[in-house]
Formats: structure tokens, C-alpha cells, sequence
């Protein structure tokens, strides 16, 4: 059977497994046992930690929302339901930007939704 040299195959493998945990500290960054099962654990908490971030910016934007629709009479769940039956599409993310930088408008926003139904 023929000899098989595969050195620069796994050395790049490992060096990409240590550039991606070389932030860690200690031997989490310098030996590759380690590193892998470091670098596998951060990559699953990156991606459990990001759908958290995405639930709660929405669950932020829900609430500021809320707060600035009952300022001007109405409720959050009448907002979101009279926005899409007139078919204003901007999202909760949007409204509550605008609900933070210029109430103005979103008093406006809700009296137009209002006037029409």
C-alpha cells in the first residue's frame, strides 16, 4: 500500500480550529483539543445567543410601541391590527424607531389609521 502524506490537509484544518478561537485565553487558543471543543462551543452558543438577541429586539420594540400608542389613545394590538388592514407596511421595528425619534409622526400615523376605519 502507497504511503500517504497528508500534513498540510490537517495542519490547515488546525490552524483554521485556532484562528478561530485565538481570542480565547490560555490553552483554549494554543492546543487543539481544547481549541476544537472551545471553537465547537462558541459556535453553539453564538447561534443560541443570536435567535435570543432577535426575540428580545422584539420583544423591545413590542414595548416601546405599546407605550407610545397608548400616549396617543390606542392600544399596541389596535395599532398593529388597523396598520395592516390599511396596509401601511412598516414593521415593529421601523414604528418603534420612529416612536423613539419623532412622535410627531407616529401621532400622525395613528390618526390616519384611526380616521379610516
Amino acid at each position: 500500500m502507497t504511503r500517504v502524506k497528508r500534513g498540510y490537509v490537517a495542519r490547515k484544518r488546525r490552524k483554521n480550529i485556532l484562528t478561530l478561537t485565538s481570542g480565547s485565553r490560555g490553552t483554549h487558543s494554543k492546543l487543539f483539543r481544547t481549541a476544537n471543543q472551545q471553537g465547537m462551543r462558541a459556535l453553539a452558543s453564538s447561534y443560541r445567543d443570536g435567535v435570543r438577541r432577535k426575540r428580545n429586539l422584539r420583544r423591545l420594540w413590542i414595548v416601546r410601541l405599546n407605550a407610545a400608542a397608548r400616549d396617543n389613545g390606542i392600544s399596541y394590538n389596535k395599532l398593529i391590527q388597523y396598520s395592516y388592514r390599511n396596509r401601511i407596511l412598516l414593521n415593529r421595528k421601523i414604528l418603534a424607531q420612529i416612536a423613539i425619534l419623532d412622535r410627531v409622526v407616529l401621532s400622525s400615523i395613528v390618526k390616519d389609521i384611526s380616521k379610516k376605519l
